[in-house]
């Protein structure tokens, strides 16, 4: 476990030009989670809570919670209900895995280390909310089994010049800073924001490895491989999001938002694998040490638009372009003892360029007799060049190694239409929905002197309904039944055969023959008084993505792929709740048991099950004379695939605040992971 305490120091500075809405704008300039209301010349501030429940989804305001100051964004969705993070920076929600990742309604297109270094470089004072759905409607992307994580950044659009600067510091075994400048004008028909980010995050990580190999009886232990790893890393990173929206009139609004984020990771570790023989005496050891360089650089353009024709109706659209440029710098080298003993380097230079075009529209309109249809288009290309040029250097003869060096190139088009249908009535409501999505890709792996050019192709559609159907049954009791269909894509780079190296004894592979998953999802909940809410759900997934181990006994070498099983069944009990005990004090908490019902092949026929659970609970206090504090925590009990079990972690945090400066800054001391 780490222990960070934070020290933060956090001046939101305000300068409101619109004289007659001083009052209003001043308070809602102090902070994004103040919500402020006039009447009469009376101004009323209520903060949101950290958690809301709604029937649909679950919303986290980021600010609200004291312990998120100075995080990151994947800590933040660590402690966030029904959310797990492995150690990889994999995302569960509820037990299940296959999360479509959604920054501002927007697909990340970004998948493990890629995925979590955007994650990581991105930190709390950048985002507004997080919106948590498990069963979205037919006019989100069909993607995702397990549901859609929607990330809204901060934007402001009140009138008159606005800004807030936070600055905060942390420190634990390393220090840490997260800065952030948030700033808008909005006068006339024009409004222009501004949002700037410098983050520098340290850490240090212990991790312990232990592998036995057996022989094909699966019980005759042949040896051992002890590997305990110690490793340190600096990530800093700089954003800057920024924008105009331009008010054509009462009806039309057009916009244009352009984002750039540059992340960067140096991690520099070391370790000693022993081997040990069947008898568990000493055979050889060998020493390595690593120096790897991360770097992950978006460019993000965006044109929308939307017109209000009436009351009713009303049509948005968007343009968007996305550019990644993900870069691995690796450097291993292995140091074996010994009469048979040498001394190596292994070297990778790993670039990719991945392009994403997409254009999207949304038709919204509901009639006089309370029924609202929504109709919409999408369309999405993706580009990418995955390279990775590897060479093994002993002594001082450096030479490529072919066998692992590869250049990949991926092209994916989905073209997707959808409809939904809402109806109200006295105790019911109706909410129906379908998509349909067309998938076309084409991958060609580029030969060397050790392979030959290959390439492959894939087409496929699919029809996704989602219905929800709900019951008010009195003032304090309501029933929701929802049912829906969704896929998960393998990512273009699970797909990609080349070897990407770890250490010496472990590297990871994509897998060409990779298809994808579909699951239906079904949900039974009830809600008493809007504070409880209680969920039965039943999932089953066709083609389960599962990471697959391969285990090489003649050198010890275990890769890891990610591959299809059978099938996966998911029962899952889950209860949320939300209750103010004193006016000083609000509570949320939310806990999750799921049973997972595993089965495939992986050299033989296999079948896992396992009961598992997540619990989540944070408390916010408010204080007298502007004090406010916050005690959370979560745990996750052990979490099991076919080949893999993880062991169970948590988390203890603790904050208060004080705000200063006539409630125009605030002060505030968190110490998370206790």
């Amino acid at each position: 476990m780490r222990k960070r305490i934070l020290v933060i120091p956090c001046l939101l500075l305000c300068n409101i030009l619109s004289a007659q809405n001083k009052d209003s704008a001043t308070v809602e300039a102090v902070t994004d989670s103040m919500k402020t209301t006039e009447l009469a010349e009376v101004t009323v501030r209520g903060k949101k809570p950290f958690i809301q429940l709604f029937p649909d989804k679950t919303v986290i305001n980021v600010e609200s919670a004291v312990t998120n100051t100075g995080a990151s964004l994947l800590e933040v969705l660590e402690k966030s209900p029904g959310v797990t993070v492995d150690r990889n920076g994999n995302i569960s929600l509820k037990g299940k895995q296959g999360v479509l990742i959604m920054i501002d309604g927007k697909p990340t297109q970004l998948s493990g280390t890629d995925l979590n270094n955007l994650l990581s470089g991105m930190s709390a004072a950048q985002v507004d909310q997080i919106e948590i759905m498990d069963n979205p409607s037919a006019k989100f992307d069909a993607a995702g089994n397990a549901g859609i994580i929607n990330i809204k950044t901060k934007k402001n659009n009140q009138k008159g010049f606005n800004g807030n600067v936070n600055l905060a510091l942390g420190q634990g075994r390393f220090s840490r800073t997260v800065n952030s400048v948030n700033l808008n004008y909005r006068s006339g028909k024009v409004n222009v924001f501004a949002n700037i980010n410098i983050n520098i995050y340290r850490n240090f990580m212990k991790m312990y490895a232990l592998r036995k190999y057996y022989a094909e009886d699966n019980t005759t232990l042949l040896s051992t491989l002890d590997q305990p790893t110690y490793l340190t890393a600096k990530a800093p990173s700089q954003s800057i999001k920024t924008g105009v929206d331009y008010y054509l009139g009462k009806k039309t609004t057009l916009g244009t938002v352009v984002n750039f984020t540059n992340f960067g990771r140096r991690t520099i570790g070391a370790n000693n694998a022993v081997w040990l023989n069947a008898g568990g005496r000493k055979d050889s050891s060998i020493t390595t040490t690593n120096d790897l360089k991360d770097k992950l650089k978006s460019y993000a353009v965006n044109i929308n638009g939307r017109h209000v024709f009436d009351q009713h109706s009303e049509l948005t659209a968007d343009l968007d372009y996305l550019r990644y440029t993900p870069r691995n710098n690796l450097f291993f080298n292995n140091q074996m003892e010994g009469a048979s003993g040498y001394d190596e380097d292994i070297i990778g230079i790993i670039p990719s360029t991945i392009n994403i075009y997409t254009a999207k529209a949304d038709y919204a309109k509901t009639f006089a007799s309370g029924t609202k249809i929504e109709t919409g288009w999408k369309s999405s290309h993706i580009e990418t060049s995955n390279k990775a040029d590897y060479f093994l250097r002993t002594g001082n003869t450096t030479v490529p190694d072919f066998g692992k060096s590869n250049h990949f190139l991926y092209e994916e088009n989905i073209h997707a239409a959808y409809v939904t249908i809402e109806k109200k009535f006295d105790k019911f409501s109706l909410q129906g929905g379908l998509r349909y999505e067309n998938t076309h890709y084409n991958a060609q792996q580029l030969g060397n002197e050790l392979r030959k050019d290959s390439s492959f192709s894939r087409k496929y559609d699919g029809l996704f309904p989602n219905a929800v159907i709900s019951w008010q049954v009195d003032s304090i009791n309501s029933v929701t039944l929802s049912a829906g269909r969704r896929i998960d894509r393998p990512r273009f780079q699970s797909l990609n055969p080349f070897v990407f190296v770890i250490n010496k004894y472990t590297y990871q592979s994509g897998n060409p023959f990779f298809i994808p998953q579909y699951t239906w999802n079904t949900e039974l909940s009830h809600s008493f008084k809007d504070i409880i809410i209680t969920s039965l759900s039943f999932s089953y997934t066709k083609d389960y993505f599962s990471q697959i181990f391969y285990q090489d006994t003649t050198t010890g070498i275990i890769t890891y792929t990610e591959g299809n099983l059978d099938n996966m069944k998911n029962i899952g009990l889950s209860v949320s709740t939300q209750l103010s005990p004193f006016h000083w004090w609000s509570l949320s908490f939310e806990g999750v048991v799921n049973h997972k019902m595993i089965s495939g092949f992986v050299w033989n026929n296999r079948k896992a099950s396992l009961t598992q659970a997540n619990f989540n609970l944070n408390n916010q206090f408010m204080f007298p004379n502007g004090w406010s504090g916050e005690l959370s925590a979560f745990f996750v009990t052990n979490e099991q695939e076919l080949q893999e079990v993880t062991y169970p972690t948590g988390q203890l945090s603790f904050g208060i605040a004080k705000q200063v400066f006539s409630n125009k800054g605030t002060v505030k001391l968190t110490v998370r992971d206790i």
